[in-house]
């Protein structure tokens, strides 16, 4: 495998910070659903377009079968990705829904442990197991406060398995193809997806107001090029599961900018569940070992 120009974790932390922003641009949008997930989709396409055919049309001759369909049906997975995800947001809060969509690793881990036979450690498996509980309480909480809340967290939860299919698909065909060659198929295919949706839905294409196509243009631009494009880039060098747990952070942005923007205050039970979610990532990311070293040698 080539070594990476940089560390992989820079551009993952720049990708969390960008899909951050995500259910903020989602929310001040006025359009339905499966528009702005369309949309969002085709001004990626568009904007990389010149540089894909330019550079990049004569790799797509050498894919195999097997990266054509893994590429394809990652793009589905990624629309209804955003189908679902874009829909709870109509339900319930910024905070609980961000919080569910990216509690990747309870499918992540099992996804690389049977198709990557990647090794689980206990450290692993209990940090899981805290942010998942942190998200479980997040989600009782609503299911007290609305059973619509509670719905919506449910299509957030569904979300968050189709986004981390999309990964594992990712991780698989990204050891063989070009950032770019990939980021594309699955950009157009995810595209056709949601047009199909769209059209089928009887949803509306146009017209719109020119603050949505502004919020449509920044979906593809930030969370789209500075997060998911980024985030195809990192897998090629590093475990779905440390992009699934990176992106946990993503909650505490989306609900701090919902706060300002919104007003969407924070009831107990999310404050407390994202609390449980981040102690979960530290204890992922920290290396206990390490630390135990450093006060021994320095003590």
């Amino acid at each position: 495998m080539d070594k990476p120009k940089m560390h992989p974790y820079i551009p993952i932390i720049i990708g969390v910070i960008s899909v951050s922003l995500s259910a903020i641009f989602v929310k001040l949008a006025q359009a339905e659903s499966g528009v702005i997930a369309f949309y969002r989709m085709l001004f990626s396409v568009l904007i990389m377009a010149p540089l894909f055919l330019g550079k990049y049309t004569k790799e797509l001759t050498k894919l195999s079968k097997r990266d054509w369909f893994f590429s394809s049906i990652a793009g589905i997975f990624l629309a209804f990705h955003f189908i679902l995800w874009f829909e709870s947001l109509n339900y319930t809060s910024v905070a609980s829904s961000t919080v569910l969509v990216t509690l990747q690793p309870l499918f992540a881990f099992v996804g690389t442990y049977f198709f990557f036979k990647e090794t689980i450690t206990m450290k692993t498996i209990i940090a899981g197991a805290i942010a998942i509980s942190g998200s479980v309480l997040i989600s009782w909480g609503d299911f007290k406060v609305s059973g619509t809340a509670f719905y919506g967290d449910i299509l957030a939860l569904i979300a968050c398995a189709l986004v981390t299919a999309y990964f594992l698909l990712g991780q698989d065909v990204r050891k063989r193809l070009s950032l770019m060659t990939y980021t594309m198929i699955v950009y157009v295919v995810s595209t056709i997806t949601l047009l199909i949706y769209v059209l089928i839905k009887g949803e509306s294409l146009m017209p719109h107001s020119s603050m949505d196509w502004l919020w449509f243009l920044l979906l593809a631009l930030v969370p789209n090029f500075l997060g998911h494009t980024l985030f195809n880039w990192s897998i090629k060098y590093v475990s779905t599961n440390v992009v699934s747990i990176a992106i946990l952070f993503e909650p505490v942005g989306a609900a701090i900018l919902a706060w300002f923007i919104f007003k969407e205050y924070l009831i107990a039970t999310q404050i407390i569940g994202g609390m449980i979610v981040l102690a979960g990532i530290l204890l992922f990311v920290i290396d206990i070992k390490k630390i135990f070293k450093f006060f021994a040698k320095n003590a």
